[in-house]
């Protein structure tokens, strides 16, 4: 009657407790379509395409050979990512632990004793058991703390490639900085070098009275304020060349690298769709993942109010038999079933649960976030390109007009029918005109690495 009674116990609660055995799946309430803006229509979404600009390997993208070789050394080097490797360590063994928990716990207890009565004949006992354990997951309690394993061993992979992804788009970023600064460097030096040949010609034009003294000082003036520049952008390539050697793992150091104008990167995107999202961004799978694990734990927090039951026994050598000794020894063997009813833990349970969606909700919250915070990334990174490239064809025209401009003002003075101060503006004009598309090219390749990053490229 007894056994009657357990076994309808367990049916009853295994029929009330089929949730606790699905597997994770998306939420529909999850806005994962129209993440991201067309460029060309305002309030509108990019057309599907089954091509994704992410899905190219870094190499095609990025093509320097030097910059090729300092990305293979942050992969090598890098500590975030070393790091990264090491919690991908940390959950497969989680999850080895998780899966052994479906196996037998044995443990061998040998015992001996010796003892004598009123100075009598010491007598020798022992026992050489054998116990064994095994939990019977009727209700999920080893099964769902095992799902939730697996997948925060796959948010530890997600993670490490978005580690990844970060660390070739930081590489990537800085080199064409200091290709950036570099240009500016060598355009401000040659402004610099006119200005200074400026000066000697006002000072020899002084000496036969064509010049004032005040155009010689503003001459100096405005050369002086050029070199100065030059100080400000030797440290930021020093500093920028020290954060290079941080990503690389090296000390700060000189870095190798080619030149601005020789860099060639792709002109022609495809964003695909929406959906390719949760695929190719790892923070977004990690994202997912972490609310996959949250909604096991919710699931375990649900197993805990239903019984657990165990099976256990002993097997082994006993000389003990009771108040009697036995010699030699004997087998000694038990079997033991037992059924736990939670009663008393009721309320901690019943927290515990509440605990459980709370944290579910919150990491589905975090899940859309990173969702729709994927979308901005790839509209505004595609909104820069966009007009950055727009701008181009004016940047260029303001450049050869200012450097006419320049040219024709200074035939003019030495013809004596302009000011130096017409002269200075239109070289002044020259130069912010020259660091302007310099800025204008590297804001175009930067537009290119974000929107690579945003797609999810570089995984692989």
């Amino acid at each position: 009657m007894k056994g009657k009674i357990i076994t309808l116990m367990c049916a009853t609660a295994l029929l009330s407790s089929c949730h606790i055995y699905k597997a994770y799946d998306r939420p529909e309430d999850i806005m994962a379509e129209g993440l991201y803006r067309d460029t060309a229509l305002v309030n509108d979404t990019l057309a599907s395409d089954t091509s994704n600009f992410g899905n190219l390997p870094w190499r095609e993208v990025f093509t320097d050979p030097q910059l090729q070789n300092y990305i293979e050394q942050a992969l090598d080097n890098n500590a975030d990512l070393r790091s990264a490797a090491l919690n991908v360590e940390q959950a497969q063994a989680a999850l080895m632990s998780a899966r052994l928990a479906y196996l037998p716990q044995l443990a061998l207890s040998p015992q001996g004793t010796i003892s004598s009565w009123d100075k009598g004949k010491a007598s020798q006992t022992y026992s050489l058991p054998v116990t064994a354990s095994w939990q019977i997951d009727l209700f999920g309690q080893i099964l769902n703390p095992k799902r939730n394993a697996q997948v925060s061993l796959r948010q530890a992979k997600y993670q490490q490639q978005a580690v990844q992804t970060q660390l070739i788009a930081n590489t990537a970023y800085i080199y064409y900085t200091l290709l950036m600064l570099d240009r500016q460097l060598s355009i401000t030096e040659q402004t610099a070098d006119v200005l200074k040949d400026n000066l000697e010609t006002m000072i020899a034009m002084n000496e036969y009275g064509n010049v004032t003294s005040a155009a010689i000082e503003q001459s100096r003036s405005a050369y002086a304020q050029v070199v100065a520049s030059l100080s400000d952008l030797r440290q930021s390539i020093t500093e920028t060349e020290n954060s290079f050697c941080l990503i690389l793992n090296q000390p700060a150091q000189h870095v190798e690298r080619g030149v601005l104008e020789d860099q060639q990167l792709p002109t022609e995107f495809s964003a695909g769709i929406s959906l390719q999202l949760l695929s190719n961004r790892p923070d977004v799978q990690a994202a997912e993942m972490s609310l996959a694990a949250c909604y096991y734990n919710t699931n375990s927090a649900r197993a805990a109010f239903y019984p657990q039951i165990t099976l256990s026994g002993s097997a082994g050598w006993t000389n003990s038999a009771g108040s009697a000794i036995v010699n030699p020894g004997k087998l000694l063997a038990s079997v033991i079933g037992s059924l736990t009813q939670p009663l008393f833990y009721r309320g901690t349970n019943i927290a515990r649960l509440r605990q459980a969606r709370a944290l579910e909700e919150q990491a589905k919250i975090s899940f859309q976030t990173a969702l729709l915070n994927a979308g901005n990334e790839v509209s505004n990174a595609l909104a820069l390109y966009q007009n950055t490239s727009q701008k181009t064809e004016m940047r260029t025209l303001q450049v050869n007009s200012a450097r006419k401009a320049a040219e024709d003002t200074r035939e003019l003075f030495n013809l004596g029918t302009s000011t130096y101060l017409e002269v200075l503006s239109a070289q002044q004009s020259y130069l912010s005109a020259q660091l302007s598309e310099v800025a204008d090219t590297f804001d175009q390749m930067q537009a290119v690495i974000n929107l690579y990053q945003a797609l999810g490229g570089g995984r692989e």
